[in-house]
């Protein structure tokens, strides 16, 4: 279901069987939000890097691909008084949480419930034909961590169910992914989204435990890996299970799926001058948004024995930040979450 918020009334486009949600009290760019929405705890990482690196226009177009808790999100709007700003987001939660934040910037923003991967869609949808720029945040948000009822958290709450849904409305979990999926698939998912070297040991003991009952717990899970990894192999600070459960939510969500469609119908519809920021929160991600830029950097692909170009390829960006931008000291000793965040930013040509 994908739920656009403008000129006052909501725009439902029900491309699934999901009921639509209802809101109450206040609005920001027509959409409705609750005084009972639940503070959505997310520290926006990077932030004045992104925004800096945008280089945002008062009157110019954005989207927030990945709206989280709005802090993004509210910084671009603070800063196109004469602009718009389309915030996506998978999770009714955020979406409810950065529409309270987003409040005083009324009409100049549209909430959108969809999945980012949507965005080509979502742009035509709401007749935007070119933006300015656009923001992807990739990571899962500290709400979502420290919410027990969502199973995310390999360290806390370990009787919380297996879930790890982004969004609550999808239908696979962890559960499902856990105990349905054969060993040899669920070894290939360990070893191929979490770069887990015990991926075979951990599969066949998550295989034998739930021979005997399911598994149902983060807590269960979580020492199920612990007992096939040998301890002697976990870095400092580090927990045994980290690779296991980045991989079975990478799984539940289809996380790196939508990254290259949706960088590069941005990316089509991106005005020249126009920025694209990305964050990426582990190697799997981060591979993926500089092998797309570098491809839309790139110009001639003739063999290089050709005397002329006679593809006429040229290149559609340039690269603004040549190495990733890290989090600084000062950012890290606040939100220590940022550590493994990379930042890379792109022009339109």
């Amino acid at each position: 279901m994908r739920v656009a918020f403008e000129n006052g009334e909501p725009t439902v486009r029900d491309d699934t069987a999901h009921p639509v949600r209802k809101y109450s009290d206040s609005q920001v760019g027509g959409a409705i939000i609750s005084e009972e929405t639940p503070v959505f705890s997310h520290l926006p990482v990077m932030l004045s890097e992104c925004i800096e690196g945008l280089a945002i226009r008062p009157d110019g177009i954005y989207v927030d691909g990945t709206a989280g808790g709005g802090g993004h999100s509210s910084a671009i709007a603070e800063r196109i008084p004469r602009g718009r700003l389309i915030s996506i987001d998978r999770d009714i939660e955020a979406i409810n949480a950065c529409g309270r934040r987003l409040l005083p910037y009324g009409d100049r923003v549209t909430l959108v419930h969809d999945n980012y991967r949507n965005v080509g869609s979502i742009l035509s949808s709401l007749g935007i034909g070119k933006i300015d720029g656009a923001l992807f945040d990739l990571g899962v948000s500290s709400h979502q961590i420290d919410t027990k009822e969502r199973g995310f958290s390999y360290s806390r709450d370990g009787d919380a169910p297996l879930d790890m849904r982004m969004s609550r409305e999808d239908k696979l979990t962890a559960y499902d992914v856990v105990n349905g999926y054969g060993k040899d698939e669920l070894c290939r998912i360990i070893s191929e989204y979490g770069e887990e070297r015990f991926a075979a040991r951990i599969a066949a003991r998550i295989a034998e435990a739930r021979e005997t009952a399911p598994i149902r717990t983060t807590g269960e899970l979580s020492e199920l890996v612990r007992s096939a990894v040998p301890a002697a192999s976990v870095e400092k600070g580090s927990h045994p299970a980290k690779r296991t459960f980045q991989a079975i939510r990478i799984e539940v969500n289809g996380e790196l799926d939508g990254i290259e469609p949706a960088l590069r119908d941005v990316c089509a519809v991106l005005a020249p001058g126009g920025r694209i920021a990305v964050i990426t929160f582990h190697s799997l991600e981060d591979r993926i948004v500089k092998r797309v830029f570098a491809d839309l950097a790139r110009g001639c692909i003739c063999p290089p024995d050709f005397p002329v170009c006679v593809c006429g390829r040229t290149p559609v960006i340039k690269q603004i930040t040549k190495k990733p931008v890290t989090a600084g000291a000062d950012e890290l000793s606040v939100n220590p979450r940022a550590k493994s965040a990379k930042l890379r930013i792109v022009e339109k040509l």
